[in-house]
């Protein structure tokens, strides 16, 4: 057995069941051995941005990871922006790079790059294949990573050891569950919570999940505290028996007046805020002074569980859900804006469907409201490298091919992978795009207000405008295989939406603000 064919039989008996590529030459073995395994699907993408973001999606949504198939270093290069918000959601994911074979590295060909030095920041592994006899073994220590650090892993795999003979498939050793919460901090937040003042409860990451989620808001109900979501979570499922919680919101000024009033801020799952970035006179961390923190579990750590330990602790575990009536949702009606936008997903959403946001500055207007929609769930950008949305909306769909996606969009962020819309036509994939075409990177422009810039020179202008020419993303949609709908008004997006919604395959909206 080759190699290569080692390799995929290993992948296949651990359960991986998806490969997202881009090969190229140094590839052509393990391309040639996808038709030799059987049980591992092949998904071409046009480009590596692609690649990466829907392995990003699939993971989110299966909790089990995909695989990527890549071309060297430049290859994974155009890869990186996506594998930056994936490390950022803590996701699984096997990164599989084609390598020159073993004795030509040295030659220093075209393509040869220092590929350990790209993927390191990005990963939280990195090795190489040794022969065609280790390379399943290689592939298997380095799943075994990817699940127990629940970070992308990366293997570089070299030519020769690829399509030799020699190669065995191996087991891959069961992954222990994540470590427990020492009951002694729990028994600490417990008597924090049961003094005096005002607690709020920051959710990240696994405390997400439907079960922390009810967990905290009995904690909350019990002891007079509030929920808060982290600012740009992996995943956030809603739906009846999910009780709803605010975001953190972007600007760090927003954060210090939303945390004013609490005299403790407990991190579950997640990190003390951050500012995106630094500005004059904010600090990094906006919380308030007389705000202190505390860590019930951090990211590593079982949140779930350790909500649960805490709900017993505090006596809150028998506490009734609170109930909280919807947030009214207006039909819009005339020119379209974002929060139109977002009422017309929210009041056409199909249930159980998967919401993809990369609204950017048009996005914040959906979490605000989406208490009010049937079931879902939502994917965000987790590490701000924009792009992320129509890849990680076609993984989900690959992931979930019995839930509608839908990819709430920025325009200046899709044109960065605007050839995910390739793959969905080729797949044949239910994901409805909304662009929100303001032609303008919208977020830039409310920067330089934030710095004093009102009224920008035509340089400062230039670089923030998408017009002259402005894109035709119903043409760009018809060019990919993807029919395209322009909607300028409430009542044309509601009906575009209806249509998309009822018709099997991909479709794209260019919801014009």
């Amino acid at each position: 057995m080759k190699g290569s064919e080692s390799l995929l039989a290993t992948a296949v008996s651990a359960g991986v069941q998806v490969c997202f590529a881009n090969p190229g030459t140094t590839e052509i073995p393990l391309v040639e051995a996808f038709d030799q395994v059987a049980g591992l699907r092949a998904v071409l993408a046009l480009s590596e941005g692609v690649v990466t973001g829907a392995a990003d999606g699939y993971a989110r949504m299966t909790g089990a990871p995909a695989m990527t198939l890549l071309h060297l270093g430049p290859g994974f290069a155009n890869g990186i922006a996506n594998l930056h918000n994936a490390r950022r959601a803590r996701t699984p994911m096997m990164n599989l790079i084609g390598e020159h074979a073993s004795w030509h590295q040295a030659a220093d060909a075209p393509l040869t790059s220092d590929i350990e030095s790209l993927a390191s920041p990005v990963s939280g592994s990195v090795r190489r294949t040794t022969s065609a006899a280790n390379a399943a073994a290689e592939f298997a220590e380095a799943y075994r990573a990817t699940m127990q650090q629940r970070l992308p892993a990366t293997l570089i795999a070299a030519a020769d050891h690829m399509w030799e003979q020699g190669g065995e498939p191996v087991e891959v050793a069961a992954v222990p569950e994540p470590p427990s919460v020492d009951d002694d901090q729990v028994t600490a937040i417990a008597k924090l919570l049961a003094g005096s003042g005002r607690p709020a409860f920051l959710l990240g990451g696994r405390a997400l999940e439907p079960a922390g989620v009810r967990a905290a808001a009995r904690i909350a109900a019990t002891v007079g505290g509030e929920l808060f979501a982290e600012r740009s979570p992996a995943r956030i499922d809603r739906g009846p028996g999910i009780p709803p919680m605010r975001s953190i919101p972007y600007f760090p000024e927003d954060v210090l007046r939303t945390l004013e009033g609490f005299s403790h801020l407990i991190l579950v799952g997640a990190r003390t805020p951050v500012s995106f970035f630094g500005y004059p006179d904010v600090p990094s961390y906006p919380v308030p002074d007389d705000t202190q923190v505390h860590t019930l579990a951090d990211v590593e750590q079982n949140a779930v569980e350790a909500l649960q330990a805490l709900a017993e602790a505090t006596g809150s575990a028998a506490t009734e859900l609170p109930v909280i009536a919807p947030p009214e949702v207006p039909t819009p009606s005339g020119a379209l804006s974002a929060a139109g936008i977002a009422a017309a997903i929210v009041l056409t959403q199909p249930e159980n469907a998967v919401v993809v946001n990369e609204g950017v500055s048009s996005g914040a207007a959906f979490p605000a409201i989406a208490a009010a929609a049937p079931a879902h769930s939502e994917l965000t950008n987790t590490g701000g490298a924009i792009g992320m949305g129509l890849p990680v909306a076609t993984g989900a769909a690959i992931a979930c091919p019995d839930r509608p996606v839908i990819n709430f969009q920025a325009d200046g962020s899709a044109a960065y992978s605007v050839q995910a819309l390739w793959t969905q036509a080729r797949e044949g994939l239910n994901v409805t795009t909304v662009i929100c075409a303001n032609s303008r990177y919208g977020i830039l422009q409310a920067e330089l207000r934030r710095a004093g810039v009102d009224q920008p020179g035509p340089a400062a202008a230039s670089m923030t405008s998408l017009a002259g020419p402005t894109v035709d993303w119903t043409a760009a949609a018809r060019g990919f295989g993807v029919p395209g709908t322009r909607a300028t008004t409430g009542p044309e997006l509601l009906d575009a939406l209806r249509r998309a919604h009822a018709e099997p395959g991909p479709h794209l909206i260019e919801a014009v603000i």
